[in-house]
């Protein structure tokens, strides 16, 4: 039997979690928005921040109007 493997790859999402825990607790960057993580989080402990690692990908990006 041959197994074949693909190499890992870094998440490159905008949010990531910070699970709380006795010792620092684990980080999740798997997230596409604020929201999606919050609710993750909820019930078990953590926050949500910006993943600094972040990279959008190439190409076009629509032109966002800031929310007052």
């Amino acid at each position: 039997m041959i197994a074949l493997s693909l190499p890992a790859q870094a998440q490159n999402y905008p949010w990531c979690a910070q699970y709380s825990g006795g010792r620092g607790g684990a980080m999740n960057c798997g997230f596409t928005t604020f929201e999606q993580c919050l609710e993750t989080v909820r019930g078990i402990g953590g926050f949500c921040l910006r993943n600094d690692w972040y990279q959008p990908p190439p190409g076009p990006h629509p032109h966002r109007r800031p929310q007052y």
